[in-house]
């Protein structure tokens, strides 16, 4: 029998590596030479060097760091103040009161702080008559508040450990009460200032919840970027960014440690009356500092605030809003489409304009931002069934096509289709058909050309389904012939029931994930976009063979440019509708999505059909027909009743 005491420790071992695991695979894939994110190919400091070349994602990192640094030094200096005020309450019940109310922002969920923190602002901003209630300063508030309470709960115990009698005597000798503050009581309670900054700062940094919901236009955090990034996947280079970030965050933490193992070093030694002197002395210099600090971080805060209002002079605005990693973006020496708009407008029209671009991860996201009215956006890029849902609920602005020429290369292909009938509201951007994808060493070739593959017991347990009721309930309807808009309930009981039938052959079911469980083998089929299956292809591990193909009736989905309602620059935006139809901006783009594009000077570019090669015969089909099969299997808008009952059968096929 093995010794408690050894036993204890490979307890200890085994809880620290499951905690840790994660941790250390992303720090080891940060370092892997290939672009695979579950095959490790060999170490090489090549993600780091695209990371320093990524001017978007390091922009969304200064945003988080100037956020983080003015939230945690300005709740710092607040709440310290407010513990100061707490401790000198001497109605215990009152002290009561305050503890409790300082404590719910902390047991709050942030998405209920989150939420409606959004809507006070809003409140607030239609009260002022704004046009748009979020910004920069919105996010800092936020910050701030949830920041509070966690500096308050470092310094209050610091306070009710020191002799309230010495800022008294203090006092008696001469001190004036800011001076006895700031020579006595400050450095008593140094460590706790010190410790409550730490935290604010980690907290700030780490945020996602809440800055996505008091987020405006053109102030991107890191967290809110990884977030949007997750239309594609993630790539390595964000491996290596948190790896730097968990560096840093350890280095914090560490100094806090060793900060209060200096306090308590110092503590042993307070009775020596030489020492506890030179120690006041010393940390009374600190508390200046930490005034210093502050009036720094008020600086930059006025800073930002006059860079941001210096934008409201000559300069124009153009809010765009759209999808994340859908748009050239001059990573990797690509065109950086935004600055090449605002650069060719100071030339053809003799006046700067500064593009905010935002990103979001759903249409659903992207709905509920607009649909609060929190934030005013000139372009959205919404998926078709969103599209046709806003133009019905008046979301949408008819297009002044006299300002967009360049929608002539839009083919009678890609006109006319079920969301938008009349062309009144949208340009296509992309569009995409849903394949099958899987791993010709495994698969039999007579096995695959239909939706069969995904129901075959021969590959049970290497098929991964959609995690999303709409695609996986439409995958069951395609392969039984049923129209995956029908409303009879009946029809989608059948599609259930089929669901159920592949339900002990999945393996698992996914969304992003598919990307590594089909690059490194541990899955062989999988349905997913035709696009998405060219960056599968390039990071599949040595011993996978990644072929596609489409079933004769599958999904078609569309992404266009509209313009919202709220839009405050109609023309400006047609304008830079029409620069995104222009030839070398749309191949840009088009190569980078690596979905099909509806523009003709993309698809009919010699150097774009040399750039793809094979690859052209599974991006873009054949067009014979094209818009009736997309008006048949590309998914509507369903009704509220319908998509109840869709909801309630997946979780009937998540619960069996």
């Amino acid at each position: 029998m093995i010794p408690m005491k050894p036993m204890a420790k490979v307890y200890t071992a085994i809880i620290f590596l499951f905690l840790f695991a994660p941790i250390i695979i992303l720090l080891v894939f940060s370092f892997n030479s290939s672009n695979s994110l579950s095959v490790f190919s060999g170490f090489s400091l090549h993600w780091y060097k695209e990371l320093f070349h990524d001017t978007n994602t390091l922009a969304a990192l200064k945003n988080t760091l100037v956020l983080a640094l003015c939230a945690s030094i300005l709740s710092t200096i607040m709440g310290t103040a407010a513990a100061v005020g707490i401790n000198k309450l001497r109605s215990k019940y009152m002290q009561a009161a305050m503890n409790t109310v300082t404590n719910i922002p902390m047991v709050n969920p942030d998405i209920i702080t989150g939420i409606s923190l959004m809507l006070m602002f809003v409140f607030v901003g239609r009260l002022m008559g704004l046009g748009t209630s979020l910004n920069f300063w919105t996010m800092l508030i936020a910050h701030i508040t949830f920041c509070l309470p966690y500096v308050i709960l470092q310094v209050l115990p610091k306070l009710r450990q020191m002799d309230p009698a010495l800022p008294e005597a203090a006092q008696d000798l001469g001190c004036t009460p800011m001076r006895a503050f700031l020579k006595v009581e400050v450095p008593e309670i140094m460590p706790g200032i010190l410790s409550g900054l730490i935290m604010a700062f980690t907290l700030s940094l780490d945020d996602f919840v809440i800055s996505y919901f008091t987020a405006g236009n053109g102030f991107e955090t890191l967290p809110i970027r990884i977030y949007s990034m997750t239309k594609k996947t993630v790539t390595p280079k964000m491996y290596a960014l948190s790896t730097l970030i968990f560096f840093v965050v350890l280095a914090l933490l560490l100094i806090t440690n060793l900060m209060d193992d200096d306090e308590e070093a110092k503590a042993r030694r307070a009775e020596k009356k030489s020492k506890r002197s030179r120690k006041q002395y010393s940390l009374g210099n600190r508390g200046k500092e930490l005034i210093a600090a502050g009036v720094i971080a008020l600086a930059l805060v006025g800073v930002l605030g006059a860079s941001a209002l210096s934008n409201s002079g000559d300069t124009l605005e153009l809010n765009v809003y759209n999808w994340g990693e859908y748009i050239s973006e001059g990573a990797d020496g690509t065109l950086d489409t935004v600055k090449a708009f605002e650069q060719w407008y100071k030339e053809t029209y003799g006046q700067k304009v500064k593009v905010n671009y935002s990103t979001y991860a759903s249409n659903e996201d992207m709905y509920a931002k607009l649909k609060s009215g929190a934030v005013s956006y000139d372009i959205v890029v919404p998926s078709d069934y969103m599209i046709a849902r806003m133009k019905d609920e008046g979301m949408l602005l008819p297009l002044n096509f006299d300002n967009i020429p360049n929608y002539q290369y839009i083919t009678e292909d890609y006109r006319g289709l079920y969301y938008d009938p009349n062309d009144e509201y949208s340009i296509p951007y992309a569009y995409g058909i849903v394949g099958v994808i899987y791993n010709a060493n495994v698969v039999d070739e007579a096995d695959i050309g239909s939706w069969d593959l995904m129901w075959n017991e021969k590959y049970a347990g290497s098929i991964l389904q959609f995690n999303n009721s709409r695609d996986a309930l439409g995958t069951a309807m395609y392969k039984l012939g049923i129209d995956v808009n029908t409303t009879d309930k009946t029809q989608w009981d059948r599609a259930l029931a089929e669901l159920l039938k592949q339900r002990p052959l999945v393996k698992a079911y996914v969304m992003d994930e598919i990307f590594n469980a089909l690059e490194s083998g541990e899955a062989a089929i999988g349905a997913y976009y035709a696009g998405d299956y060219f960056t599968m292809m390039e990071a599949q591990a040595d011993d996978v063979d990644l072929q596609f193909y489409y079933p004769d009736e599958t999904n078609y989905f569309f992404d266009a440019m509209c313009i919202p309602s709220c839009c405050e620059n109609k023309e400006l935006a047609e304008i830079f509708i029409n620069f995104m139809l222009s030839e070398e901006i749309a191949i840009a783009n088009a190569e980078l999505i690596y979905y099909a594009c509806p523009n003709s000077l993309v698809y009919e570019n010699e150097d774009y059909q040399e750039y793809l090669g094979e690859d052209m015969e599974i991006l873009y089909p054949s067009m014979d027909g094209f818009a009736e099969k997309y008006n048949r299997f590309a998914y509507q808008n369903l009704s509220d009743d319908m998509l109840d009952y869709m909801n309630l059968l997946w979780e009937n096929l998540k619960i069996n």
